[in-house]
């Protein structure tokens, strides 16, 4: 089993959002950042005929134009980068199988793959639940089960 994570191209999301730090001016020089990354000059001009590294720099100089440099925004590029480490543990025989599942559970979370409410997959097909206060009154629940019904009237025939 591969239990390497999958890296489509040379670059990081962490090079792209140091890339449009140093791009706004955040003190760093080029040869700093390369250094950092070790990333060389030839590197750097095959990234910039990427269109995805291109987006990305792009999404992060605009969100710093924007927002500044927030803590938000900072947490993010660092939880990116360390979903490798992440995926390095769960495939780790060393890890225990509750570090594993803690890892497992929080990915699904942050990836926003949770279900959302009290969702049931039992009539999954829709439906509509209507609740009637009457002012404190205690009246037994009343239940009304009824099939859809398929509206067969074609709009604008005669």
């Amino acid at each position: 089993m591969d239990t390497i994570p999958l890296k489509h191209t040379k670059w990081s999301d962490r090079f792209a959002f140091d890339t449009a730090l140093m791009l706004e001016g955040s003190g760093e020089t080029l040869d700093e950042v390369k250094d950092r990354h070790n990333i060389t000059a030839e590197d750097i001009l095959t990234f910039n005929k990427d269109p995805i590294f291109l987006k990305k720099v792009t999404s992060y100089r605009d969100e710093i134009k924007e927002k500044g440099m927030t803590f938000k925004l900072k947490a993010r590029a660092q939880a990116e980068e360390l979903l490798t480490t992440s995926w390095s543990l769960i495939h780790s025989p060393d890890t225990s199988a509750a570090v594993k599942a803690d890892l497992i559970k929080s990915t699904v979370k942050w990836g926003g793959l949770e279900p959302k409410g009290d969702v049931t997959t039992e009539g999954a097909g829709g439906g509509v639940k209507i609740t009637i206060n009457l002012g404190g009154q205690e009246h037994p629940a009343t239940v009304i089960d009824a099939e859809a019904v398929e509206d067969t009237t074609a709009i604008g025939s005669s």
